[in-house]
């Protein structure tokens, strides 16, 4: 197909702009005919091609039309960092487009969304499609975005995040006028492992409906700053795990004045000493979060960058920032909520970019149905990959790493420092700044000035020290002084929690055949060997410790024996991580299954002409529900319901000549139901306008069933902490969230049930002079 393509080359470059142009209207009337986008791929690819060519000035290579068709087969087209990913997409996304909107290309961040939106979307317009950046520009929020306009765009440039929350806020809509989002055709990932592998168990959560704020944090954190490691609580040897000694629980109890704290009257104070020791000692600042201008922002411990808008759940957010003394937010309920997973599997058609996929390349294929189909360079690859150099101890790693780098910036070649973490990134700019090293640094608290940091870190004598947000959507141009020294070097401070992580990190230098150098600097104190190798390796990193004195030389360990801790403890991690998402998606698959019910019933009430029928199911439910759950009747709880369910005005002397209502549970039923439609009639009358009383209809069962979903959804966020506990019981934890969750949804049908009873039966309508009508609801 590609060769077919190309060969169309001459005859497409002799046409006019308007011939060229009027190829759009030609594909979507064939489209329209019944052709399918295969029948039409050819020449469609042939036609954007030469619109790059003329709008861009850039014509693909044959190795990127390569990856433009096999994007089109729900592919990952795995590309080597500075292969021209961005102008591959114009191809499949140009055909997409033809179909309408639902078409999505998801970039690594806001910047990249509305630079290619603004400079590849011209190659769009020219043709004849419409084309939007789905977030905020520069300076204006989010709510400023005219989401009509995008969302009924051809083609859309977003990222992950602005998507799934658009996605949510759309299903929140009170009104079909106030959804935005058209059915979902066609996405294409850029750096789809990133997306799809390391970011898959992120739940974007619509927060709101607030809690009642605690005041246990502050007394909590007092406490847990005077607590001592190893007597009041200990940890695991890989970190991840804290919990209270027998003295600890006792000084708790001492210190709060009570008599057992593990009783179940102080179960919410131990909750909060809980949440206390895991923000202060699983949780670390400049590695999981940062403190910025009085706020705790998470970070990606994949790339580095901050998470805004994330929170931890279940109060740990306020405890870190209790911890930290800023000042705690409001605790929220959960509204909505969705993970990239079930997002993007969502999409009829999905596709992927990205330079490191191939060893990930089965859950591509289990979990997404995606192939990866790796794309040959445009030139051979002649970047030169060292061996790792490994040592004991940080210390020995950083001076090593160090000198490397001092004698690289004599040589002014440019250097690219990768770090794990804000903390270590910080420590080696200090470093540098000790050495007299004029240099930049990337992280989260510089990510305004990725875009400058970026265009000069190839440039001869620049040093740069960066996180890992360095190798997502990035490409390092090189001066022509610097490609005779070398290319670029890469100084990798650690490995990373997985090879396709290093891989990236690796692919900042050697692009289009340039030269280039990476070198890994690892030390058996890093955090992936530290949590995941055996127990021997700490007890040679106390013994080395203890040896190794400033000044002293430095001596990398040798031997097969260290360099496979390093090489075990990634895979432990990536297979760890693996079953992590799968876990998550079983969870998640729960969730999909209530998530789309309700979304479809929400749809049925917006633009339903008539609501008579679910009015009546939704008084049977109600009436269902309250017999079922009072076996033993009296005429008090009789009368305590339909006093407060559906008629304030309602006298339960009327009750007295129907005393068989007790025993009869028919009879009561069709006594109540009458009762229910006799006081509905009444409130339709005193509306009287039709189109009013649809809408009060509307708004009263919407309002019930966003009341009872939040409250579920809530409840299962809840739930997937509770069950991962009962492992311990030999519980199977998926099988205890299924059941519960099934429970939980019931009860949410009742609750639901109830409360749009009494909007229906209750709310009490006052007519304003203009003719309008304001609703009271109970």
């Amino acid at each position: 197909m590609t060769d077919r393509i190309a060969a169309l080359d001459t005859q497409y470059r002799a046409l006019s702009d308007a011939q060229l142009q009027a190829k759009t209207k030609t594909f979507q009337e064939r489209l329209q005919a019944g052709a399918s986008l295969t029948d039409i791929m050819i020449d469609a690819y042939a036609t954007v091609i030469e619109a790059d060519r003329r709008v861009l000035g850039l014509t693909p290579y044959r190795e990127q039309i390569l990856g433009g068709v096999a994007l089109q087969f729900n592919n990952v087209a795995e590309m080597k960092t500075g292969e021209g990913k961005t102008l591959t997409a114009t191809m499949p996304m140009y055909l997409n487009g033809l179909t309408g909107p639902g078409n999505f290309l998801i970039t690594a961040n806001e910047y990249l969304a509305n630079r290619d939106a603004a400079n590849i979307g011209r190659v769009y317009s020219w043709l004849g499609l419409s084309v939007s950046a789905g977030v905020a520009q520069p300076g204006e929020d989010d709510d400023d975005r005219d989401l009509q306009a995008i969302y009924s765009s051809n083609i859309v440039y977003t990222t992950n995040s602005a998507l799934g929350f658009d996605y949510l806020l759309d299903n929140l809509a009170a009104s079909p006028a106030k959804k935005y989002i058209q059915p979902f055709h066609f996405a294409l990932l850029d750096e789809v492992d990133a997306i799809l592998l390391d970011m898959a168990q992120t739940t974007l959560i619509i927060s709101g409906a607030p809690r009642s704020q605690s005041n246990l944090f502050t007394p909590a954190e007092k406490l847990m700053a005077i607590m001592t490691p190893k007597v009041d609580f200990e940890q695991s040897d890989d970190t991840k795990k804290a919990w209270f000694t027998p003295v600890g629980i006792h000084r708790m109890a001492t210190y709060f004045g009570v008599p057992n704290i593990l009783s179940a009257d102080y179960a919410d104070l131990y909750r909060h000493m809980v949440l206390a020791l895991k923000a202060h000692y699983l949780f670390t600042r400049d590695r999981d979060y940062v403190v910025d201008n009085g706020e705790v922002s998470l970070l990606d411990l994949a790339n580095g960058r901050k998470l805004p808008g994330m929170h931890l759940e279940a109060g740990l957010h306020q405890a870190i920032e209790a911890k930290e003394h800023v000042e705690l937010t409001a605790p929220t309920r959960s509204m909505a909520s969705i993970t990239y997973q079930n997002l993007f599997r969502m999409f009829p058609h999905l596709s992927g970019m990205t330079g490191t996929a191939q060893t990930d390349a089965e859950e591509l294929r289990e979990t997404y149905n995606m192939e990866v189909v790796v794309i040959p360079t445009h030139r051979p690859m002649i970047r030169v990959d060292h061996t790792d150099h490994l040592f004991a101890t940080n210390e020995e790693k950083i001076m090593a790493s160090l000198a490397a780098v001092k004698k690289a910036h004599a040589e002014q070649r440019p250097v690219l420092i990768e770090t794990g973490s804000v903390s270590m990134s910080n420590l080696y700019s200090r470093l540098l700044l000790r050495e007299g090293i004029a240099h930049n640094l990337l992280n989260a608290r510089s990510a305004a000035k990725e875009a400058k940091i970026v265009a000069i870190a190839g440039e001869s004598g620049a040093v740069t020290v960066a996180t890992a947000m360095a190798g997502r959507g990035t490409d390092i141009l090189l001066d022509k002084e610097t490609v005779g020294k070398g290319g670029l070097l890469v100084v990798g401070t650690e490995r990373m929690t997985s090879r396709r992580v290093d891989d990236q990190l690796r692919g900042r230098a050697g692009r289009q055949g340039y030269p280039g150098t990476s070198v890994f600097y690892v030390s058996l104190e890093d955090r992936v060997v530290i949590e995941n190798s055996p127990k021997w390796v700490k007890r040679v990193r106390q013994k080395t410790a203890a040896r190794w004195h400033p000044g002293v030389p430095v001596q990398p360990l040798a031997g097969r024996r260290f360099r496979n801790v390093v090489r075990r403890a990634q895979q432990n991690v990536t297979k760890n991580q693996r079953t992590a998402r799968f876990n998550t998606l079983e969870f998640d698959e729960v969730f999909r299954v209530q998530r789309e019910y309700i979304y479809g019933m929400r749809n049925e009430l917006m633009t339903s002409p008539n609501l008579q029928d679910q009015i009546d199911r939704v008084l049977v439910m109600a009436v269902d529900a309250f017999i079922h759950d009072n076996r033993q009747l009296d005429m008090i709880t009789i009368a305590d319901f339909v006093l407060n369910t559906m008629d304030y005005s309602f006298s339960p002397n009327a009750l007295v000549q129907h005393r068989e209502l007790v025993e009869d549970t028919e009879l009561l039923r069709v006594f109540l139901l009458a009762t229910a439609r006799a006081r509905l009639e009444k409130q339709f009358t005193d509306l009287g306008n039709a189109e009013q009383i649809l809408y009060f209809q509307r708004l009263a069962l919407l309002k019930a069933l966003d009341s009872a979903w939040i409250e579920q959804v809530d409840a299962l966020h809840q739930l997937k902490s509770v069950v991962q506990e009962r492992v311990s019981a030999q519980h199977d934890p998926v099988f205890e969230y299924q059941k519960e969750a099934r429970r939980s949804f019931s009860k949410m049908r009742a609750d639901f049930a109830d409360q749009a009873t009494r909007n229906l039966l209750l709310s009490v309508f006052v007519h304003q002079s203009d003719g309008t009508v304001e609703v009271q609801y109970p």
